[in-house]
């Protein structure tokens, strides 16, 4: 759902643009009270799996495949919306400036769309049915995994109305045709994010919210983030993504070669010119070791004094 440039005006551009900077500012002053010294590796974990996670297309019905946004996973795990909205557009912002995933001038509608909308819809939902469910823990991945799955179809009805506000694409065409795809990539998303949730609170449940556990150590999620980003990203769909494919369908695609801003850098696409497939690996692993510490410090930034 990473819209490129060309595919938003730009008053769309601008007015996203500067809602995701003052959510992010609001985000970055509430996480002082979500952050210390034993969340700080969470943060920066959680964002290099999501960044690695979302380097694997699957596909879906009609040649069309779709990844994890991970706002669902993310506010979960740290235990807060506000962690949860920076890990989500700490990711956004490495996708677009390193790989060229992403618009540079549609970033701030990208990080509108997965990292308050995408995150907020799903710890809402999250929150209300684990309510339903009893408050047990035994059913918070079912509980993650419905809200993960909405909140995938959220962020796409935000991304459509966009689109229609800028022209792009006629809203009865857009809404339905946005919709309807991102249902399919959203049973995706809540069979991965229950999946992981399930891993955790079983093996790890130290990373979680909530424990009193120490964090048990860095070597297995660290090598289960470079196999992700380094080696299953290789069998990623190529088939197009959710809104490549309505862009293709409703006739716009193009838009995205009249107007491109881009970054110079040697990973595009998740690239290295002339290494073939050894040079995918790198560049997952060069993007996942910076989500990792850009996120890091970050948490060492926000943390309480007291922490």
């Amino acid at each position: 759902m990473h819209i490129p440039d060309g595919f938003v005006s730009v008053p769309v551009a601008g007015a996203t643009g500067l809602a995701s900077v003052a959510a992010l500012f609001i985000a970055f002053g509430r996480s002082q009270t979500a952050f210390g010294n034993r969340r700080a590796p969470i943060l920066g974990l959680t964002t290099a799996f999501i960044f690695a996670a979302q380097m694997i297309n699957f596909p879906v019905a009609g040649g069309t495949s779709g990844h994890l946004l991970g706002g669902t996973l993310a506010a979960v795990v740290l235990g807060s919306p506000w962690g949860g909205m920076l890990c989500i557009a700490t990711v956004l912002i490495i996708q677009a400036v390193l790989f060229a995933d992403g618009g540079i001038t549609a970033l701030g509608a990208n990080i509108l769309n997965m990292a308050v909308v995408g995150v907020w819809v799903g710890w809402v939902l999250t929150q209300t049915l684990q309510r339903l469910f009893g408050g047990s823990k035994k059913r918070l991945p079912l509980a993650a995994g419905i809200a993960a799955g909405l909140s995938v179809v959220a962020a796409a009805i935000a991304c459509a109305i966009e689109l229609a506000l800028s022209g792009t694409a006629p809203v009865n065409i857009v809404l339905p045709t946005m919709t309807g795809v991102h249902v399919l990539i959203g049973i995706g998303e809540g069979l991965i994010t229950g999946g992981v949730l399930t891993y955790l609170a079983t093996a790890r449940p130290d990373l979680l919210p909530g424990e009193q556990q120490e964090f048990r150590g860095w070597l297995v999620p660290v090598v289960s983030i470079f196999l992700v980003a380094g080696v299953l990203s290789l069998f990623a769909s190529a088939w197009p993504d959710g809104l490549e494919k309505v862009a293709e369908n409703v006739g716009f695609i193009d838009l995205a070669e009249k107007v491109r801003v881009t970054v110079p850098t040697p990973l595009a696409d998740y690239e290295i010119q002339d290494l073939g497939t050894v040079g995918k690996s790198i560049a997952g692993v060069v993007g996942a070791t910076a989500c990792f510490a850009i996120a890091f410090g970050l948490a060492k930034v926000v943390k309480p004094k007291n922490a």
